[in-house]
């Protein structure tokens, strides 16, 4: 590659919250091993930067979504994209990270071959130019979902003759004023885009086949905001962070210990801001609280939409599209002139990238999770996949950290290998970690790598524990396997020297 260096310490592939967040790790903590990140996208913020749907925000509180390095400033703990796309670009900026940053740049493969103890990597550019470079180490921050397909219920549109978009593809400058839009879904997209088109649109429907259990906050956290004035940043920002952490696990685990408890007190809220007589019908789903991801209703918003007249919620099935509008199987005919399908991701493991090792393809769900971290015998891969019951980044932290952890081992100890090794006959008893009815989780089990029920060989869901075993734990356990490439290779301090 003319334009860049041929081969890097580690290659880290997303310039979302996961690759920026490893890269700020790498800064601070491994700051001798050379890095890049590669994108596929002009711009930073992955998920961040590529939905512009109306009202995009945060569905967890930016204390815990934030960095545990950095802390979030903003007056709102819920936050919209805007504001996360200028933190991440902040950060950027502030430690150095955009020079590393090859935009336009898509990994298509890469082939783990341990002769030379590296992946060498297959990029794309968007014209279709194929390039080629190696890294020692691959880390993968690409996000858990297919960017270029959405997850396709297979509606028949038939005699609708109005727009039909998904908030993946949002067309810029959508005109709805006054328009009647459908909303086909009932998770966090869905609860964002209803309250945010109601003010312009004529009237916009929420059109669920089930309901969602609702959590409504304010969008300020009061305490944050009160231990800013009195503390110094960081320190207020360790504070709030560590409360919303616990709160989040506390609440988790009363909704599986207590799930009637919890939905008593869920629909509390719900009455209190739609009144005492108000028909929940529409918010009673049919499984348990945080059987599915809880739906964040900031300030609560949609429940203000729909006492104006301006939103509604309908619980219903499709019977078909037709000309204006969707008429339901109760023969219910909700006008329409936009359609919204807010069905739903299409998980996508390792960014679709096809890996391989010595040219034979890896296939991840063969393999076990390794602290949520790496994978059972193959060497120097690292991923992100965040918390089902908690926030997105709690994972990126802790797993960069490590990561900085295994690369100063290495350097330490002259390796330049450092492998997960599970034998054949193991014996692991398997476990279903992602035991949450939602959709896009059903749908993506067969491609999904495997869990045992025992650390260290799954994802683990308990954040505070998974911090302190990763941050404490000695990297060299007797199951990561250090090695150097070569039979004969010498072992001492002097690190391996990049191949011409």
């Amino acid at each position: 590659m003319a334009d860049m260096a041929s081969d890097f310490d580690v290659l880290i592939v997303g310039a979302g919250i996961s690759g920026i967040g490893m890269a700020a790790h790498m800064k601070e903590k491994s700051p001798s091993h050379s890095f890049a990140i590669v994108e596929r996208r002009d711009n930073i913020g992955g998920t961040w930067d590529l939905f512009r749907y109306p009202g995009i925000r945060s569905d967890s509180d930016m204390h815990t979504l934030g960095f545990d390095f950095e802390p979030w400033k903003h007056e709102k703990s819920i936050a919209d994209g805007p504001a996360i796309l200028d933190y991440l670009e902040r950060i950027a900026d502030e430690r150095d990270i955009r020079r590393h940053i090859r935009f336009g740049q898509k990994v298509i493969a890469a082939d783990w071959r341990g002769s030379e103890a590296r992946w060498h990597v297959t990029l794309e550019s968007k014209e279709g130019e194929r390039k080629h470079l190696t890294a020692n180490w691959l880390y993968l921050g690409s996000g858990y979902y297919d960017y270029d397909e959405p997850y396709d219920p297979g509606f028949d549109f038939g005699e609708f003759e109005g727009q039909v978009l998904h908030p993946q593809f949002w067309p810029e400058n959508l005109d709805y004023a006054g328009k009647n839009v459908v909303v086909i879904g009932s998770g966090a997209t869905a609860v964002t885009i209803v309250p945010s088109m109601a003010d312009k649109a004529a009237k916009v429907t929420m059109l669920q086949r089930t309901p969602t259990w609702m959590f409504s906050r304010p969008a300020k956290d009061a305490l944050a905001n009160f231990l800013r004035k009195i503390l110094p940043e960081k320190t207020a920002y360790r504070i709030t962070r560590w409360k919303n952490i616990k709160l989040q696990d506390f609440g988790f685990k009363r909704a599986r210990t207590k799930p009637d408890k919890m939905a008593e007190d869920l629909h509390k809220r719900i009455r209190k801001s739609m009144g005492d007589d108000y028909d929940l019908a529409d918010f009673t789903p049919p499984y348990n609280p945080w059987e599915q991801r809880l739906c964040l209703v900031p300030d609560d918003d949609l429940f203000e939409a729909m006492k104006s007249g301006k939103a509604e919620v309908v619980t219903g099935h499709i019977k078909a599209f037709e000309k204006g509008g969707v008429r339901l199987t109760d023969d219910t005919f909700l006008p329409a002139d936009i359609v919204v399908t807010a069905t739903g991701l299409k998980l996508a493991v390792a960014g679709k990238i096809a890996l391989s090792k010595e040219g034979q393809p890896i296939d991840l769900s063969d393999h076990f999770y390794y602290k949520g971290c790496m994978f059972s015998n193959v060497p120097n891969l690292a991923v992100v996949f965040g918390y089902l019951n908690a926030s997105w980044t709690l994972r990126a932290d802790i797993n960069s950290d490590y990561v900085c952890r295994v690369l100063n081992h290495q350097k330490e100890t002259g390796t330049d290998i450092a492998v997960p090794v599970l034998p054949e006959n193991h014996r692991l008893e398997e476990d279903d970690i992602f035991d949450f009815s939602s959709g896009y989780i059903q749908r993506g089990k067969a491609i999904m790598p495997r869990n045992a029920v025992s650390y260290p060989w799954r994802l683990n869901q308990e954040y505070v524990i998974d911090r302190k075993r990763m941050k404490a734990d000695p990297v060299d356990d007797g199951i990561l396997d250090f090695r150097r490439h070569g039979a004969n290779a010498p072992m001492g301090e002097e690190r391996l020297e990049p191949a011409e």
